[in-house]
């Protein structure tokens, strides 16, 4: 897997520098977009499949403003937009390749979507051969049976605008949020997440790929934003207040507020104990205060940089 290293030297003045963006925290920096690039041409390769079907699949439920929505995909994109009405409306676009015809129709027999509508939360999901629901094992006595076929599943949905979201995809797919006033957490493991119109971004994660949040207010509790291979990106209020932890191993943070305080690290309890007492670990983590300071957001990358930007 070829990899592009870049050097920045601190004595150099950088192109966010030369365009009045604070930098910080300057180290040697993995191209994390190659790395996301090889997965997914490796992805493709696995399941470069001869034979396919494709079908659309339309769903609505009745909801509560306030409500749940739960999505477990594990190949394809999620797709939610928030809107004025009461109904969540569901299209799923549905893709079957098969090594052969056989595979194919195998495939189209046995592949089942579950929609769980429990309470006030609405659960979308594959159950059948297998659950991909969180806990849950392949169904029946086949789970060493080999199937060589893939189903794609691309979830587009349109939810009241209020309703509180857990999204989840895993290959060959994009989360992306707009327009949605609930609480967000949204995991992704080879491929981006993009939100935009957010008031209550909470927890962020993907492996390989992008994060982009657009925050239309500051956060109303604790968040945490991720990327393994990655830019995190994050678009706020001029007036934007909160600490912000930053970590990453080869990435920068970057930020056009000015000026940013800098805040101690802080040092956090374990229960390791000695005859010298409670032990205290520093945590490796640059904090900086936006503004008056507020809820403690936590951006992390492994390969990739970090920005926090005023909105346009």
């Amino acid at each position: 897997m070829p990899l592009l290293a870049v050097v920045l030297l601190s004595c150099t003045q950088s192109k966010a520098q030369r365009e009045g963006i604070v930098e910080a925290n300057v180290n040697v920096n993995i191209d994390a977009e190659e790395i996301t690039r090889e997965v997914k041409r490796a992805v493709h390769k696995e399941f470069d499949k001869k034979e396919s079907h494709r079908e659309v699949i339309s769903k609505e439920f009745e909801v509560g403003q306030k409500s749940n929505l739960r999505v477990y995909n594990i190949f394809g994109n999620v797709k939610v937009e928030g809107y004025t009405g009461s109904k969540v409306m569901i299209e799923i676009e549905k893709t079957i390749k098969a090594d052969d015809k056989e595979e194919l129709e195998k495939a189209k027999a046995e592949v089942k979507l579950g929609f769980d509508q429990l309470a006030d939360t609405l659960t979308l999901y594959t159950a059948e051969p297998y659950d991909t629901r969180p806990k849950q094992r392949w169904n029946g006595n086949d789970n060493n049976q080999r199937r060589d076929y893939v189903v794609y599943l691309n979830y587009t949905i349109k939810v009241p605008k209020g309703i509180s979201l857990k999204l989840n995809t895993v290959n060959d797919g994009e989360i992306t949020v707009s327009n949605v006033d609930g609480i967000i957490k949204a995991n992704n493991v080879n491929g981006g997440i993009v939100i935009e119109n957010a008031k209550a971004a909470s927890d962020i994660h993907t492996v390989n790929g992008n994060v982009k949040i657009k925050m239309l207010n500051n956060p109303p509790a604790n968040s945490r934003f991720y990327t393994l291979n990655g830019k995190l990106e994050l678009i706020v209020p001029s007036d934007f207040a909160a600490d912000c932890e930053f970590k990453s191993f080869n990435g920068n943070f970057y930020t056009d507020f000015d000026p940013v305080e800098s805040l101690p690290n802080m040092a956090t309890k374990t229960e390791k104990k000695s005859g010298d007492g409670v032990q205290y670990k520093l945590n490796k983590t640059s904090v900086y205060r936006f503004g008056k300071g507020g809820q403690r957001i936590k951006v992390e990358t492994f390969n990739g940089n970090a920005y926090i930007k005023k909105a346009s």
